[in-house]
């Protein structure tokens, strides 16, 4: 199994997962001529897409669904509350229903080769879900737009090879920024966003001595920068209640505008 992040921010995320036999997109959430650039990126086409699992129905998450549709009949795999919203979304454009399959957290199904299971997050969002996908004894899973974690979550995010998980903001530079108030308070509520210090703890829990690869995803734009999601993710694994230091871990922030190295587990 391979992936990268084509794109991982407030603006726009789009990861790419693929075998051999099988290439997916979790979210398409920027433009499609990005999505194409990431894709040649990781020796891939447009063409070649086999699906795209939607984690939920915001605009920096489905931005190219209905082009990618469209233009490659590229089958779409959301819940059902997610499709919902998508079908009553203009910006969209034409949608072919055909090609929309309804899924529902906890209820795995699978690729060709891939087999995917969604899992409920805790996001103001219609019907939220990460995805974890495991072939042929690897295991990957995104997990972003959190606004918490809790047992449910760390279980499935357990024995995992690599993870893009969210580290949004950090909670100081959110508090005294310029966001209203409203805004913020959405951001640090339980359906919000995992800020750096929840991520460093979650991390915490799921770290394990096989653990390949950590991708710090979906940083904000306004609210944190790489070397602060970076130290505070590590400094909160190194002074946690586990046997880890930070620097244990290859661990790397997604950028907004560049693809990532191609991840091979």
């Amino acid at each position: 199994m391979e992936f990268c992040t084509i794109a991982s921010g407030s603006s726009g995320n789009c990861t790419f997962v693929g075998t051999d036999h099988v290439s997916l997109l979790v979210d398409a959430g920027i433009s499609g001529r990005r999505i194409e650039e990431g894709l040649k990126k990781a020796g891939r086409k447009g063409d070649d897409l086999d699906g795209i699992l939607v984690t939920h129905e915001h605009i920096d998450h489905i931005r190219s669904i209905g082009v990618l549709a469209r233009k490659y009949k590229v089958p779409v795999y959301a819940t059902g509350g997610t499709i919902d919203y998508m079908f009553g979304s203009a910006s969209l454009g034409r949608l072919d229903r055909e090609l929309f399959h309804k899924v529902e957290a906890d209820s795995p199904f699978s690729i060709g080769d891939m087999h995917i299971e969604p899992f409920r997050i805790m996001h103001d969002a219609a019907e939220p879900v990460g995805f974890r996908i495991e072939s042929d004894g690897r295991k990957f899973a995104v997990a972003t737009d959190m606004g918490c974690y809790d047992d449910y979550i760390i279980e499935h995010l357990t024995g995992l090879d690599s993870i893009v998980i969210e580290s949004n903001h950090d909670i100081n530079m959110l508090q005294v920024g310029p966001y209203p108030y409203p805004l913020k308070i959405r951001i640090l509520g339980e359906t919000g966003h995992l800020s750096n210090l929840h991520c460093g703890r979650l991390l915490g829990d799921i770290l394990h001595d096989d653990m390949k690869h950590v991708i710090l995803g979906h940083l904000s734009k306004e609210n944190n920068y790489e070397a602060l999601a970076f130290a505070t993710v590590t400094s909160e694994i190194t002074l946690g209640d586990n046997p880890y230091r930070g620097d244990d871990f290859e661990i790397t922030v997604a950028s907004r505008e560049h693809c990532s190295d191609l991840y091979r587990i």
